[in-house]
């Protein structure tokens, strides 16, 4: 196309909505009206299904469960009263503690003030949380986040080490559904054990989200924590941002939370007409679909222009790829469905890997995230009638032209700025293209059976480790080969799995495991030793 139909097909398929903040542009996406018609019928029913999922149908029949996190940011949709108070009561708690903690009313048992806060917790809990902690920090923030989000030892050490006396002052939010999840289990002990370092005791320290009756519930009556927030069994850990998993943290730490509900309950407002070109999720949600021919041959690179929004790459991924990562369509039919999600920031991406962007395998489609106000107050000029900032924009549209010129497919959002209610309006916006784009490849977008299964497969190998342990511990100093221990464990078809575990085994000198080397890797012997 020449510049003139380019321009021509801009304001065509330009998405503009000044009152709701947001622009969305899907003109270098090769969509067409034929296409558009074609998808009607399906886009119809993705439109029936989101109505059912609001008025709270079964959407998630393995679990036997709803799924109402629009309900969070429209109390009013929610179909029971008790479920209404509970959204409404909810933010109003969370708010009230965290004034409270801000004022010295709630203080540490040891200390005039909390200073920090520590969420504890993982995926959902965490990925929402650190996005909006990430993005709206400043200079004015009552509180400091940190986070402690995996269970590798080492990055427990450098965030706990990173707190060193501060901790005393911190806030430790632990953030789990059933209470059994093993990462933040584990996170939640490694913390109580560096309170008790310093002679303090996690409960006058804590507050727990977790379900009603749940073992974390539990944990958190016996030890007296400040306080116990809810989640619902009808909103998922990825899309939990705007429950108390989120608010909680973002109110602790001085952000705006009534302004992250407004956007997101804008967003919800404009994305529920089914008028095709006046809603932004579902042109997201046929982009997708045309770009990977409905079967998600395009991997989605996200690249927002924005250091605050660095995270929402990492965000999106579970977000997009656990809703719609499934080996089953809603009939049972194997479609290995999905899209992959990958990305950081820009310009930075400029000097990685927008070459092979421009240049290498075509594999993906670009999501440009502008945001057009570059700083609060002034900026200096750089260069004659150029600042930081308009370089920064420069280097989007010039990348933009640039993987236009060589056939690769991009979509645009703008927005003023990086504020409560912009992210807001992302996380809704986002939350709602996903939920239309599974009606389209008929997949249920609220189930996740395959994280479901990689845990059971996790504690399989526990057990199995602990059975190779129970054979050390009888050998003594004679040991054995990892084939020796695997046969004496009951465990000859699973050597392979024995063998690294016991290598882990004993790289970590204090589990008292010793390895001796062999004229292979596979002849090494190991022994107990008591320590």
């Amino acid at each position: 196309m020449n510049a003139r139909e380019l321009w021509d097909r801009y304001r065509a398929w330009l998405f503009d909505d000044p009152e709701l903040g947001v622009r969305v542009d899907v003109s270098r996406m090769d969509l067409t009206e034929d296409f558009i018609r074609a998808m009607a019928g399906p886009m119809g029913r993705a439109f029936d299904g989101m109505e059912a999922l609001e008025r709270g149908s079964l959407a998630n029949p393995d679990e036997q469960r709803r799924v109402g996190h629009y309900w969070l940011r429209a109390p009013e949709l929610a179909p029971s009263e008790e479920i209404r108070r509970a959204i409404e009561s909810t933010v109003v708690r969370v708010l009230a503690f965290a004034d409270r903690v801000h004022s010295g009313d709630i203080t540490p048992s040891h200390a005039e003030r909390f200073r920090h806060y520590l969420v504890v917790g993982i995926g959902g809990s965490a990925l929402g949380p650190q996005f909006v902690a990430d993005a709206l920090s400043g200079p004015a923030n009552p509180m400091t986040p940190h986070f402690l989000d995996n269970t590798d030892p080492d990055g427990i050490d450098r965030v706990l080490r990173s707190l060193g006396p501060d901790l005393g002052r911190t806030l430790t939010v632990v953030v789990s559904k059933s209470g059994g999840t093993p990462e933040t289990r584990n996170g939640m002990l490694e913390t109580a054990a560096a309170y008790r370092e310093l002679g303090l005791e996690l409960g006058p320290h804590a507050v727990a989200i977790t379900q009603d009756g749940s073992r974390l519930d539990e944990i958190a009556c016996e030890q007296r924590f400040l306080e116990r927030f809810p989640m619902w069994d009808w909103v998922g850990g990825r899309t939990s941002e705007l429950s108390a998993v989120g608010l909680l943290p973002a109110a602790l730490q001085g952000l705006d939370v009534r302004g992250m509900l407004e956007g997101a309950a804008a967003m919800d407002r404009v994305t529920r007409t089914r008028e095709i070109a006046r809603n932004p999720a579902a042109l997201l949600a046929l982009s997708w679909y045309h770009a990977g021919d409905g079967k998600g041959k395009k991997d989605m690179v996200v690249l927002p222009y924005k250091d605050r929004l660095a995270l929402f790459s990492r965000y999106l991924q579970q977000l997009v790829m656990e809703s719609l990562g499934k080996e089953r369509d809603l009939d049972g039919n194997v479609v290995h469905q999905g899209i992959a999600v990958y990305g950081n920031k820009g310009s930075t991406d400029q000097h990685a890997y927008v070459q092979q962007l421009r240049e290498g395998v075509s594999n993906f489609f670009v999501t440009f995230v502008e945001v057009l106000r570059s700083r609060e107050g002034e900026s200096i000029e750089v260069e004659p009638d150029a600042t930081s900032g308009d370089f920064l924009a420069g280097f989007l549209l010039g990348t933009r032209q640039a993987l236009y010129e060589n056939g690769r497919p991009s979509l645009t959002i703008t927005v003023p700025d990086v504020s409560a209610r912009s992210v807001g309006l992302l996380i809704a916006l986002y939350e709602r293209a996903v939920g239309l784009y599974a009606s389209l490849v008929h997949v249920n977008a609220y189930h996740q059976p395959g994280v479901e299964a990689g845990k059971k497969a996790a504690a399989a190998i526990l057990e199995l480790q602990r059975a190779l342990l129970k054979v050390l511990r009888k050998r003594g100093e004679d040991g054995g080969t990892c084939e020796e221990l695997a046969e004496a464990a009951g465990e000859t078809d699973r050597v392979e799995t024995a063998f690294m575990i016991l290598e882990q085994l004993s790289a970590n000198p204090a589990r008292g495991i010793v390895r001796t080397p062999g004229t292979t890797p596979f002849d090494a012997v190991y022994r107990y030793r008591t320590r």
